[in-house]
């Protein structure tokens, strides 16, 4: 017991001990590790001790504010001379040889005292409502610009008026970091030393208004025809409200969109001016926008010349601030305007003259004011893109840059009516889409082509009337094409989804950011430029290679060495087997739809393989042809505008009279087609063809549908082909004749590009007897 009972102890200190052991070991361990970890700590608290912190912070601020105190004592207020700085911009066509020279300088500065007080406050609510109270700076927007230079971001607001005047009279438009802080310093010391209304005094005669315009009193006569003191505060507030982006918001040649936009500064820079208790709310209440005068152009631009330059000059000012060389579109186009650029255009001096020549045969030739007042209201504007390079090589304005100052090449106020369609079908394509059957759309697709027939599968209601409420019942989409019919387009349009048409549409080249994605769309209802149209279509000539057109080659200034234009060629942004398909589609509508008069039969094509779309807006305001080879694009516009000011919209009906000596309508198949023809057949040097990549479309043999069963138009929107529907292939004989309709049987003319003799895919089965020409929308 007693050996037992002291083994039991003996045992207990045993385990007591190893468990103590364990228990020590765990101890060591861990003091180990916590002397580890004081190491640890230790070395950040000594890299880092508080002293050390507060020590650096102290030295940046006291180094960050040295540096400027250095800056602020070294920078002067340099001596500002604006004028000395103005010089001409040259302008040249391809190839070196002169266009013209610009640089007079349209300024003359006025004191302060002249300027009406509510007209002064229109620029302070417009730029800088603190503008009285502040010191000359706004820190956070500089900062942000500082830091949006360094990150490469471009463009950045927040400037207040003595920020804006320095740039303006003492520095340059470029966007450095150190131009920046030389701003911050200089506007703080002007603040500091000048009153408030001299630096206003020099804000507003300083700064460029469009038009040629520096100043206030410039910008008056430019606009108003009154001198600065005569300016009453509507009037102020648009010349203030003009300055975010003068060309933009000039409204004689503002888009819509623009004309909306500087509506609503005009009515922010009012508004401001109430809140600021500087106008009574009741008067401004009733106060009307001021429309402007229409421009006075330069004579020494008379002719073509005045739409060139400008052209020019909006297209590098656009690329200014693309490239980070200038801020905003208002700074870019001040560094325009200043001069001393060397620009050399793309346009090639003999298509110039023969598109000029080509609008004259065609059309203003035949045209006489004195005798018919209504041939006032045609309005002729066309430009021609190498699909290749992207460079304009002709554009046609107008009749004369002294007579019609807006340039109809570049405007965007009119519909291009249904040389849209390509890029719904393109689209359709690009997409994969499918019919409301869930068949692949593709040429041979057969739509039901009847009037005013209903769209499926939109939530907005949508029955558009083809031309003259003409029914075609089940046709292809070739045929769609080749006819122009609004009601198979509407359709498509629904199947491929609107959002997706109007993106296509944006990523070829038009301006569709804004739009409604909603089937009435389809009619090609938004505006356009025959420029942007001639860059869509070359897109698609580009086998789907973005095709932004390029009317400037190169521009150099010493002022901004680093400057350099931007390709206009850029990525693919549709496939090469959707652009393909749908030049494909569209030589059928050369060859056997709505432009074979003008073109398929003209004489001087000699086997030139062509692809286009006609286009006619549904109220006849608008008429389009824009079409292509493989080597050149051309987009010609004709507009009905009123030749009284503010030059309103005006249908093109009326203006036949004199062209054609009856009163039926200018479609986009007849003088627009002839003036193409006429410019494109005559600067051919070689016939060319089509390189396409696809098994659809008119210039494509393809073999004939296999049968199937065709739901009723009734039953669905779309379908396959039937055996009730399959193409002919037994060409007419029948000579085509100037009143011929669009409808007929093919003829044995070979179609267009690729290899196909096969005529068009068109049922005539399904076709009236003698239909009227489809026109609206083509």
């Amino acid at each position: 017991m007693n050996e037992s009972a002291a083994a039991e102890p003996a045992e207990g200190v045993a385990a007591g001990g190893r468990a103590a052991a364990r228990r020590g070991a765990k101890k060591g361990a861990g003091a180990k590790g916590a002397k580890g970890g004081k190491k640890d700590k230790s070395l950040i608290r000594r890299i880092f001790t508080w002293k050390k912190v507060l020590g650096t912070v102290l030295g940046l601020t006291v180094a960050v504010i040295g540096a400027v105190v250095w800056l602020y004592m070294s920078t002067p207020i340099p001596v500002g001379n604006p004028d000395a700085k103005l010089q001409s911009n040259v302008y040249k066509y391809k190839g070196g040889a002169i266009l013209a020279r610009d640089g007079e300088v349209n300024r003359e500065n006025v004191d302060l005292a002249k300027v009406p007080k509510a007209v002064q406050h229109t620029f302070v609510a417009a730029e800088n409502k603190t503008f009285y109270n502040d010191a000359g700076v706004d820190l956070k927007g500089t900062t942000r610009g500082v830091l949006n230079t360094l990150m490469g971001k471009g463009a950045q607001g927040g400037s207040t008026i003595t920020q804006q005047y320095v740039k303006n009279y003492y520095l340059s438009q470029e966007q450095t970091v150190t131009r920046k802080l030389k701003e911050l310093v200089i506007s703080i010391k002007l603040d500091r030393e000048e009153s408030k209304e001299y630096i206003l005094a020099g804000y507003i005669n300083t700064s460029y208004y469009g038009r040629g315009a520096y100043g206030i009193q410039a910008a008056a006569q430019a606009y108003y025809r009154v001198d600065a003191d005569k300016l009453n505060v509507q009037q102020g507030a648009y010349l203030a409200a003009l300055l975010q982006a003068p060309s933009q918001y000039d409204w004689a040649v503002a888009s819509e969109t623009g004309k909306k936009l500087v509506q609503n500064r005009w009515n922010y820079v009012l508004d401001n001016m109430v809140e600021q208790d500087w106008l009574d709310k009741s008067e401004r209440d009733d106060m009307k926008f001021p429309v402007p005068e229409e421009p006075k152009a330069d004579p020494s631009q008379e002719g073509q010349i005045g739409y060139l330059v400008d052209a020019a000059n909006a297209e590098l000012a656009r690329q200014l601030v693309a490239t980070g060389t200038a801020d905003d579109l208002k700074s870019a186009e001040d560094m325009v305007s200043r001069g001393g650029w060397n620009i050399e255009l793309n346009i090639d001096k003999k298509k110039q003259k023969a598109l000029e020549k080509a609008v004259k045969d065609q059309l203003t030739s035949k045209l006489d004011k004195k005798k018919r007042s209504v041939d006032a209201d045609v309005q002729a504007g066309a430009v021609s893109v190498n699909p290749h390079t992207g460079a304009v090589e002709a554009m046609y304005g107008g009749t004369s840059y002294t007579e019609h100052y807006l340039n109809n090449a570049t405007r965007t106020d009119y519909q291009p009516a249904s040389t849209f369609k390509p890029v719904i079908l393109a689209a359709a394509f690009d997409e994969d889409a499918k019919t409301q059957d869930g068949d692949q759309i593709t040429a041979n697709t057969l739509y039901d082509g009847t009037s005013e027939r209903p769209v499926v599968g939109s939530d907005i209601a949508f029955a558009p009337q083809n031309e003259d409420g003409q029914n075609y019942g089940d046709v292809t989409v070739q045929t769609a094409m080749n006819k122009s019919i609004n009601s198979a387009f509407a359709q498509m349009g629904v199947d491929v989804g609107m959002d997706e048409v109007l993106k296509v549409g944006g990523n070829l080249g038009m301006d569709t950011e804004d739009l409604k994605a909603v089937p009435a769309q389809t009619l090609g209802t938004m505006g356009a430029s025959p420029l942007q149209m001639a860059g869509v279509y070359a897109t698609l000539d580009n086998h789907g290679k973005k095709v932004t057109p390029a009317i400037i080659k190169s521009a150099e200034n010493s002022a901004h060495p680093s400057f350099k234009h931007i390709s206009p060629i850029g990525e693919e942004v549709i496939s090469r087997e959707a652009a393909d398909s749908v030049t494909s589609v569209l030589t059928g509508v050369v060859d056997d739809g709505t432009a074979k008069t003008s073109v398929r039969d003209n004489p001087l094509r000699k086997g030139q393989k062509v692809a286009g779309k006609t286009g006619t807006s549904d109220d006849n305001k608008s008429a389009w042809f824009t079409a292509y080879t493989p080597d050149l694009v051309t987009s010609v516009g004709l507009f009905g505008e009123s030749a009284k000011a503010p030059h309103p919209q005006t249908t093109l009906t009326g203006a036949t009279s004199g062209l054609s000596g009856d009163a039926g309508r200018i479609n986009g198949g007849g003088y627009p087609a002839q003036i193409w023809a006429a410019y494109t057949f005559g600067v051919s040097t070689k016939v060319s063809k089509f390189d396409l990549e696809t098994d659809q479309g008119a210039a494509v043999q393809t073999a004939s549908p296999s049968p199937t069963t065709s739901p009723s138009p009734t039953e669905s929107a779309s379908s396959s082909p039937s055996a009730s529907t399959t193409p002919t292939d037994e060409p007419t004989t029948q000579e085509p004749t100037t009143d011929e309709p669009t409808t007929d049987e093919p003829t044995t003319d070979e179609p267009t590009g690729g290899t196909s003799t096969e005529p068009s895919t068109e049922d005539p089965s399904t076709e009236p007897e003698n239909p009227p020409d489809p026109q609206s929308g083509q």
